[in-house]
């Protein structure tokens, strides 16, 4: 039901949320009422509902006891002071790029689609890309059967099997690139943050005007790669341990 409220109807009422759920109208009657005396929404003078101001109390306990959160930022606050360009932190959430974290740099355009909470398309980003090449292929060819792969730039990838391809390259680089493939005039590079165990749970990328980023492309990818590592090691990821209890 909560899934329901986005930023393009975010005010329901009982009969509209009964025939959008299948259920109903006493069903979704009895659950709106109860959300909205936890909190979770706001029953309007009209009879409507909107969100409550509980959901904000829960994104600051998100926000401020992720570990996640709480080892990357110190990262990104770094790269930010060191090379002025906006960085992200994302992961990936029933099939979109959901947006952790946003830095924005002191020489960057802005990147007004991105902030914490947005979530976007993932074929066409370096950070749905690496996020992409942590599932399986199945997976993979599932999620772009039941969501598509919309152009949204000339340069975006809208095949599967070129999608598959570009995620093997992902895998096997450890980093992935976005070419003007989500918006024009705007590149970006990520790289992966693993766990302790090495599975990929989140992403952190470079977004930079195209200009700058073909001068320099070759800098940011390292620059990128290594405060992923950091962040993972945060995580307790350790390739060599892993790769000692792999052998054992």
């Amino acid at each position: 039901m909560l899934d329901l409220f986005s930023l393009e109807k975010p005010e329901w009422g009982v009969s509209e949320v009964a025939a959008a759920l299948g259920w109903a109208k006493s069903s979704a009657h009895a659950i709106l009422c109860s959300l909205a005396a936890a909190g979770f929404l706001h029953r309007t003078p009209q009879g409507r509902y909107r969100l409550g101001w509980r959901v904000l109390v829960l994104n600051r306990v998100l926000n401020e006891t992720t570990p996640l959160k709480k080892v990357a930022t110190p990262v990104l606050e770094n790269l930010v002071r060191h090379y002025g360009e906006t960085v992200h932190l994302a992961v990936l959430e029933r099939g979109k790029v959901v947006y952790v974290e946003k830095l924005q740099g002191t020489r960057a355009v802005r990147v007004e689609v991105t902030f914490p909470g947005a979530s976007l398309w993932p074929h066409a980003s370096a950070l749905g890309k690496v996020l992409l090449s942590g599932l399986p292929d199945e997976e993979v060819v599932d999620l772009a059967a039941r969501q598509g792969l919309p152009a949204l730039t000339p340069n975006t990838i809208t095949q599967v099997d070129e999608l598959l391809s570009e995620l093997r390259g992902v895998r096997r680089r450890g980093y992935a690139y976005d070419i003007e493939e989500y918006m024009p005039e705007l590149c970006c590079v990520a790289a992966p943050v693993r766990n302790h165990v090495g599975a990929v749970v989140a992403a952190v990328s470079f977004s930079v005007p195209v200009y700058r980023f073909r001068e320099s492309k070759e800098a940011y990818k390292n620059v990128i790669l290594e405060a992923a590592k950091r962040i993972s090691e945060n995580l307790g990821y350790d390739p060599k341990a892993l790769g000692f209890l792999k052998l054992a």
